[in-house]
């Protein structure tokens, strides 16, 4: 078998509209959505009786240890991978004689993903894995991830959060009420709505500049220091301050050239970044890179390949 196929009509609620995908054993595919499209699209899941939905609820147990979780789970579902490989594949050596009730909701987390890793239904498929856990756990996650393909499991995930889709997945779609679109990943490929040399970054000051968003009838000023980042969506281009998203009648292209000399950078296809608000640099073990934004959400948005060494530049890094 090479895929999975996903094939529902729209369903009675109106909220999901009909889908059609085929998840491929060779790569990882998400699908970001909001909260009520997410809870449809996983009831409709849940109605085949060969899928499971992984989301970090239930069927740990609280009183035993991370070591007795595993044991249990380990011999359970009778997993040739030895115990003490999967305590260390999942991050678990360290915290192994810990009870559960007393581990961090990351230790918790990848208790889960060892659980879930040695269940292997097919495919699988995950809600906000990622959600609320730290760094060392994501990059479990994303190495799990790789085991799974490896072992010809499509792999599925679904998320609110845009940023996740494209951290975690190979082919990523966002699913609104029109139906599934793919969000173009940055595969290092030459970008031609940018020129082919970039030219050198200098910073200046520039005469009075803002940026206009309408919302419903009024049109909002923004001062480009406030704006954490801009991202695109269905074509235009979206600003980002901490929660809230203002949408511009723009494409990226055009707001980028407008914002350059303010400090932004284009770090990947759908995103600019303003550098001012830039935390840190993230490496992931899947060779894949982000930034964390210095704002109350704690927001990280991907950071292309070919972008990195720009990045490191600007901030004099080596």
């Amino acid at each position: 078998m090479t895929s999975f196929k996903i094939d529902y009509e729209a369903g009675k609620s109106g909220i999901l509209p009909p889908i059609s995908l085929s998840l491929s054993e060779s790569h990882t595919t998400a699908i970001s959505s909001d909260t009520d499209m997410q809870a449809e699209l996983i009831h409709t899941l849940l109605r085949n009786e060969d899928i499971t939905v992984f989301d970090r609820n239930e069927g740990l147990y609280d009183r035993l240890t991370v070591m007795d979780n595993v044991t249990f789970y380990h011999k359970w579902f009778g997993c040739s991978i030895p115990l003490p490989e999967i305590l260390v594949m999942f991050e678990l050596q360290m915290c192994a004689k810990k009870p559960l009730r007393k581990c961090t909701q990351s230790e918790i987390a990848r208790v889960y993903y060892a659980k879930y890793f040695m269940m292997k239904t097919y495919p699988m498929v995950f809600q906000e894995p990622i959600h609320g856990v730290d760094i060392k756990t994501i990059n479990t996650f994303i190495n799990m991830l790789k085991k799974i393909t490896d072992n010809k499991i499509p792999a599925l995930i679904l998320v609110s959060n845009i940023e996740h889709a494209l951290l975690l997945s190979d082919v990523a779609y966002r699913l609104q009420e029109k139906g599934l679109l793919e969000i173009e990943l940055d595969n290092g490929e030459k970008d031609e709505s940018t020129p082919a040399e970039e030219p050198a970054f200098t910073l200046s000051t520039a005469k009075l500049f803002k940026i206009p968003a309408k919302i419903d009838d009024k049109v909002i000023l923004f001062d480009p220091m406030e704006i954490d980042y801009i991202e695109s969506q269905d074509g235009k281009a979206t600003i980002v301050i901490n929660h809230e998203s203002f949408a511009l009648d723009s494409t990226l292209a055009e707001i980028e050239k407008k914002l350059e000399v303010y400090g932004f950078y284009r770090c990947h296809r759908s995103y600019i970044v303003n550098l001012q608000k830039v935390r840190e640099i993230i490496t992931w073990s899947k060779n894949t890179y982000s930034l964390r934004i210095d704002n109350q959400a704690k927001s990280t948005i991907p950071l292309a390949r070919t972008k990195i060494q720009g990045i490191q530049d600007m901030f004099n890094l080596k």
